[in-house]
Parts: C-alpha cells; sequence; structure tokens
C-alpha cells in the first residue's frame, strides 16, 4: 500500500496535504481577493520566524488524493493558491493541469529553491537565504516577496530584485513578530526606493486564515 502512495506521490497524484480553505488572499499583489488555499506539507528550508512550522513534515500530513483537492477547490473562488511549506518539493503538474481544466486561476507562493513544476498564472517568489532559489525561476517570478526581519535583510532584497524580470513586483513585508520595529524602517526604505511596494500580513489584522 505505501509503495502504491509513494507512486502516486511522485507523479502528483496525491499529495500531503496540510489544509485548505477558502479566504482572503491577505499578502502581496492580490491582497484583498477571495482565494482558495491549498497548503501542502513538507519544507527543509528552515526559517527561524516561519510562522507555519508544523507544515515541515510532512509525514505529519496524510497524502491525499489530488483529483479530491481539485474537487474542492472548484467549489469556492476562481483564484487557487497553492503554498506550504515548499510546494515545489512535490510534482506539481498533475494539480495545475487539472485546476486549469476547470477553468481556475493558479497561483503558487514558493521559495523557488526546487525545480519548478507545474503551469502557473502567477508565481509569488520569497527567497530565504538558508536556501537560495534555483536561477531559472528569477525571470518566472511576477512577484517577489521579500521578508525583513532585521536591517540585514534589505541587503538581501536588493542583491534578490537584480535577478528578477522587470514585469515582476516587488514587495517588502515586515516578519510578523518585528513588525513594530521593521514597519517604519520599510516604510522609510520604500519612500526612498519608490521601485518596491508594501506588502503586510492583512489576514492578520483581519483575524481571518
Amino acid at each position: 500500500m505505501k509503495k502504491n502512495t509513494d507512486i502516486l506521490i511522485k507523479k502528483g497524484e496525491m499529495l500531503p496535504l496540510m489544509e485548505e480553505f477558502y479566504t482572503i488572499q491577505g499578502e502581496g499583489f492580490h491582497t484583498g481577493t477571495a482565494s482558495y488555499f491549498i497548503r501542502i506539507g513538507g519544507c527543509d528550508v528552515g526559517c527561524h520566524w516561519c510562522d507555519v512550522k508544523e507544515s515541515w513534515n510532512e509525514k505529519l500530513h496524510p497524502a491525499t488524493s489530488t483529483d479530491l483537492i481539485v474537487a474542492n477547490a472548484k467549489k469556492y473562488a476562481k483564484i487557487v493558491i497553492i503554498t506550504g511549506g515548499e510546494p515545489l518539493m512535490w510534482n506539481m503538474d498533475y494539480i495545475t493541469s487539472k485546476l486549469k481544466q476547470e477553468n481556475l486561476n493558479v497561483h503558487i507562493e514558493t521559495s523557488g529553491a526546487y525545480p519548478l513544476s507545474g503551469k502557473w498564472d502567477w508565481i509569488c517568489l520569497s527567497p530565504k537565504k538558508n536556501k537560495l532559489p534555483l536561477e531559472e525561476i528569477y525571470d518566472k517570478a511576477d512577484e517577489l516577496k521579500m521578508i525583513i526581519y532585521n536591517k540585514n535583510d534589505f541587503k538581501f532584497a536588493l542583491e534578490q530584485a537584480k535577478k528578477v524580470s522587470a514585469k515582476c513586483t516587488l514587495f517588502l513585508q515586515p516578519e510578523w513578530s518585528k513588525k513594530e520595529i521593521t514597519t517604519p524602517l520599510i516604510i522609510d526604505f520604500v519612500m526612498k526606493n519608490p521601485q518596491w511596494k508594501i506588502s503586510l500580513q492583512t489576514h492578520k489584522y483581519l483575524n481571518i486564515p
């Protein structure tokens, strides 16, 4: 049974599903948009400030039929956001193909640390110092979302911005536990560097998932 499950996971016909829910996108370019989130378990990037550390161990999350996940998603919004964890640890070809067959708009939130699979309408790239993105994803990113935890993160953000295409929208987002300290710094930075925009975790202010 486990062997069959492993084969289906490799094909992307099953995925370690942590949670799925209908809510409002709280961050980045599509803030305020009704969206269906699919959170896939598994991540080895290991950000110390990660707010979903329970997603890291994929073994804690049941291998779930991708067809069932798609059937749930199509009942709700036209925008589906696949996040994690790090979703690109898994084969995204099957799930994105099925979602596109349902005429859904398919987004991904990724660190870019694994090869890009799947067909996407929107790619939100959020690089992490612990495990940098693969070079192949930079020119495909529609949105660069840099998390600011301390002053050194501004330098990292500028380095990463040099690698994305001109069409990519640039965002700085305060890490939630440090927002009182970093938000004023981000405001000042964006006013001096207006090619950047500010992203806030508005879902946390609204007390929604």
